[in-house]
């Protein structure tokens, strides 16, 4: 993004190039593995990408709040006396609900005047709304001395989410771009948000992000029927044992589920949240020692468990992860984040790149009559102001 571009076009629809506008940047996030445990209050290793929102914003002396986009046409004019969700489910919900969670916390920010631009692809999974969430959040903490951590950013953001834009998200997507650092993942326990940094060292490795191109729309997906689903499956085991989340049984407590759930897919998603859980645990492991061969191979068992366990995968995403494991150089690979369409992550040999995006390119125009594009990430800070 060049900078001087960006502030040309806030002072083009905003006018008065006396007051310099203040630029923020949150990045968009990766999950390297633990899928659909954020919610269920598990294990989760995401990190933070070098790409991301940037909002250039300047204050008003009234309650107007103006909200522009380069990424969009829509945008939209209200009162931060009135805040109303736009029923069309715009992209100005996230920093709306936002700014709305501040008021209902009695902190008042004033009128503003926003600029966003996203390098994130829109409907890739790589987080663009935790994007636009935190770095509003950030911005409008900055500007008005609110005085709130981060940690209290994250959990606002993820409220004005659920409540306001109406997606039943987990925290790990504001949590990894709030708090992400660079070169390291962040083992996050979802339940407690406890959390410790993972030095990712890929040496002669790269990672590489191929999206789908298939669209997803997680509000109106299944992802709040496999939360329903997970729900079930501990109303089910609380006949035997005292559970508030699937997350507090371990990899020995598998049987519990033959036993004690009828369901047979509801039995399924819970041996996903339960595996996974184990797989975040191991990586972990694996990534302290440097063992990049055996941190593939589970990424391979996450995304087979999300296929057949969870079934979030779908044609697209199991046509670039299962062509992606056949090309020399692949360590491992697998869907990353909600599934129904987005990206797969993979691990690749350096020296294989070139190769790789040619022959998986190809191998998935063939499968599926799509076109995939290809991004090649660095691990980087969470939100700060530029």
């Amino acid at each position: 993004m060049e900078l001087s571009k960006f502030r040309e076009e806030f002072f083009r629809k905003y006018g008065n190039r006396t007051d310099d506008p203040v630029i923020f940047f949150c990045p968009g996030r990766l999950n390297l593995i633990g899928e659909h445990t954020d919610y269920n209050k598990g294990f989760v290793l995401p990190c933070a990408l070098n790409f991301g929102t940037y909002l250039l914003v300047r204050k008003r002396n009234d309650d107007r709040l103006l909200l522009n986009t380069m990424n969009f046409d829509f945008s939209d004019s209200q009162s931060t006396g009135s805040i109303k969700k736009n029923e069309s489910g715009q992209w100005v919900n996230y920093p709306l609900g936002v700014i709305s969670e501040y008021l209902d916390r009695g902190i008042k920010p004033g009128g503003m005047e926003m600029l966003f631009y996203g390098d994130i692809p829109n409907g890739a999974g790589l987080s663009s709304s935790a994007s636009r969430e935190m770095v509003t959040a950030y911005a409008v903490n900055e500007l008005f001395k609110a005085g709130l951590s981060i940690p209290e950013m994250v959990k606002l953001s993820q409220h004005a989410e659920n409540t306001f834009v109406g997606m039943n998200c987990g925290i790990m997507d504001q949590f990894a771009v709030g708090m992400g650092e660079k070169g390291k993942a962040i083992f996050l326990n979802c339940g407690t948000l406890n959390y410790d940094v993972i030095p990712v060292e890929l040496r002669n490795y790269q990672i590489v992000i191929s999206n789908t191109n298939k669209r997803r729309g997680l509000t109106g997906s299944k992802y709040n029927e496999r939360r329903g689903e997970c729900e079930k499956a501990v109303k089910y085991l609380r006949s035997k044992i005292h559970i508030d989340h699937l997350s507090q049984l371990s990899i020995n407590d598998l049987h519990l589920l033959d036993e004690l759930i009828p369901d047979e897919t509801v039995r399924k998603r819970a041996r996903h949240v339960i595996t996974e859980n184990n797989r975040v645990l191991q990586a972990v492991n694996v990534l302290h020692k440097g063992d990049l061969i055996n941190f593939g191979k589970l990424m391979n068992e996450s995304h087979d468990s999300l296929r057949n366990d969870y079934e979030v995968t779908g044609k697209e995403l199991d046509a670039i992860v299962y062509e992606a494991r056949e090309i020399d150089g692949t360590l491992g690979s697998r869907m990353t984040g909600a599934g129904f369409g987005g990206c797969s992550v993979s691990i690749v040999a350096r020296s294989r790149i070139n190769s790789f995006i040619e022959k998986l390119g190809k191998a998935y125009t063939s499968a599926t009559g799509l076109k995939a594009e290809f991004y090649l990430p660095t691990i980087e800070d969470g939100v700060r102001q530029i």
